[in-house]
């Protein structure tokens, strides 16, 4: 968990909080929840044990979960606190929003009360806000009230102890524990309702009369469904047909429920997700994919297949559970792209720019001589020398080259010798090579043009930095637009930018490198008045052998010789 003082919360703590919250909304059971919310609060909010204490329908509580600690687990699972013992201490807790924290000096009076609990042994506190070790924390969980709120009806509480940083929950841990409650909270009723449902869809297939007497409870439970939800045909010619939807599910797709019986999930979902759907139908379970809304435009949602069967004719149809994740997706895809772009310029930064640099580029030189590696290449097909094994082609199809490999690569079981990347030797990886000499010889390369802006600093000097920040987004702008789609155009930082411009030769990319420095000196509006900048490009060739870096610097050196090339009056920028 986070430190209190951070002022935020590395993506890294998000992607496991993400992660946490993603399995307890995937179990497949409710027991599965419970243990998997339990569960959560150790790997994902910091703490070294937390217990789930459940409502039972005698409005006791019972411990369904617990983690952190094994004999704790094995002395207070499945025992049972009274109501009044739990709402005791609920109402004399410390009020941390929604949570309850009871301190070390008040907590001696609940020793001896019916609650289960365990002890913990460690000294006394050195500071204030030390994690004392008979200190109380307890986070309510409650079913989503009116519009999302979370007054409704107690379901249970969570029993958090030992922070791992030894401290009581600041600020933001305090409100982590919170919102993870809230969530579990749906979790555990959307896993309660999911067990209801499918108890409801086996007895309706196995007793008519069953089928009579709930139909009513199962068409509320369906229809009021706080989330999409649809039953669809399974096997046959009409497989996957929906039969019926709820209204939330009509909602969020903009169709009513007439029109809805016209489709299958196949006729709405993307078609780049069309593969995922077809595995979760046959299989059951769950699957995120983009469903089709009225408006021609796409949701993301989470899908949960149930498959409903018959003992004796087999399955018969699909329980279709439909999660809107849109918002969340959207957040996913915002972190990501902050992680790999300019938040100034909104370009590729620096890491994204030597991840694709990177993943164009291998460790082995894409121009050695014909030997081990090349000629496997070439039998395989592709490499430098694939044309000079193309009359071998009938004989390596003869031997079954290329049919399939073993578990190191290779296929055929023999050792090509140390230092040697048996994977590398079969991948189809294009080799990335550079034209050769000063001259265009017609080779066409990925070229790297970097670029550095001249008299930039006079600017920020006399103007300040917001007008130094409107020429850098100018500059960017005008850079995008000049390259091709494809091209990648990044930013290092500073007044530097890089260009990654594939398939040029020499001539191409010194022609391009002189449309960019013509782009970027017409003036620049800045506050009302016009400000110049000029550029200097260096062009540096990456092929196979190379690293990003070492291809970055290439060009970098080369922009700095091309910078003391020219009088400084024509660098010269105001």
């Amino acid at each position: 968990m986070e430190t209190e003082s951070e002022p935020y919360v590395r993506l890294a703590t998000l992607r496991q909080l993400h992660q946490v919250m993603a399995d307890m909304n995937t179990a497949r059971s409710l027991a599965d929840t419970l243990q998997t919310v339990a569960d959560g609060v150790v790997t994902g909010l910091g703490y070294e044990l937390a217990c789930v204490n459940l409502v039972r329908p005698d409005s006791d509580l019972v411990v369904a979960a617990l983690a952190g600690n094994s004999a704790a687990e094995a002395l207070i699972t499945g025992r049972v606190g009274s109501r009044a013992s739990w709402d005791r201490r609920l109402n004399m807790g410390e009020a941390w929003g929604d949570l309850r924290f009871i301190p070390h000096t008040e907590g001696w009076v609940l020793d001896d009360d019916d609650v289960p609990q365990w002890y913990t042994d460690g000294p006394a506190p050195r500071f204030e806000d030390e994690w004392h070790p008979s200190d109380r924390l307890f986070a309510p969980m409650y079913t989503p009230g009116i519009s999302g709120g979370s007054t409704g009806e107690l379901i249970g509480v969570l029993s958090v102890d030992r922070p791992r940083n030894g401290r009581r929950p600041g600020a933001w841990g305090r409100e982590a524990l919170q919102m993870y409650a809230f969530q579990a909270a749906i979790a555990i009723s959307n896993a309660r309702l999911r067990a209801n449902m499918q108890r409801a869809l086996v007895r309706l297939e196995r007793e008519q009369q069953a089928l009579r007497a709930s139909e009513e409870s199962f068409r509320q439970a369906f229809e009021y469904a706080p989330s999409g939800m649809a039953i669809a045909e399974m096997g046959g010619d009409q497989h996957g047909r929906i039969l019926r939807t709820n209204d939330a599910l009509c909602r969020l797709l903009g169709r009513p429920a007439s029109a809805m019986r016209r489709y299958s999930f196949s006729d709405l979902v993307h078609p780049e997700d069309i593969g995922t759907l077809l595995r979760t139908s046959a299989e059951g379970g769950r699957a995120e994919l983009r469903l089709g809304r009225r408006d021609g435009t796409y949701v993301w949602v989470s899908l949960r297949n149930s498959v409903v069967a018959d003992a004796a004719d087999g399955p018969r149809f699909l329980l279709t559970h439909v999660e809107d994740i849109e918002e969340r997706k959207r957040r996913e895809l915002q972190l990501a792209h902050r992680a790999s772009h300019d938040s100034l310029t909104g370009l590729p930064n620096s890491a994204e720019l030597r991840s694709r640099l990177g993943s164009r580029l291998c460790q082995r030189p894409g121009a050695l001589q014909p030997g081990t590696v090349e000629s496997l290449d070439a039998a395989y097909g592709h490499g430098p020398f694939a044309d000079q094994a193309a009359e071998h082609n009938s004989y390596d199809n003869h031997l079954g080259g290329g049919a399939g490999t073993n578990g190191n690569g290779s296929g055929h079981g023999f050792d090509l010798g140390p230092g040697f990347d048996a994977y590398d030797a079969f991948d189809h990886h294009v080799h990335t090579i550079a034209p050769e000499g000063e001259t265009d010889d017609g080779t066409k390369g990925l070229a790297v043009l970097f670029c550095d802006l001249d008299g930039f600093k006079s600017i920020n000097d006399r103007f300040g930095h917001n007008a130094g920040d409107a020429v850098l987004i100018e500059v960017a702008r005008r850079l995008t637009n000049g390259v091709r789609d494809g091209d990648t155009v990044a930013r290092l930082g500073g007044d530097e930018f890089v260009v990654l411009a594939d398939g040029l030769g020499r001539a191409d990319a010194a022609d391009l490198a002189v449309r960019l420095r013509n782009a970027i000196i017409p003036p620049i509006r800045v506050d009302g008045r016009a400000v110049r900048v000029g550029a200097s490009f260096g062009i540096g060739w990456a092929h196979c052998g190379m690293t990003a870096d070492e291809v970055l610097k290439s060009a970098d050196e080369r922009m700095y010789v091309e910078k003391r090339s020219r009088p400084k009056q024509h660098r010269r920028a105001g």
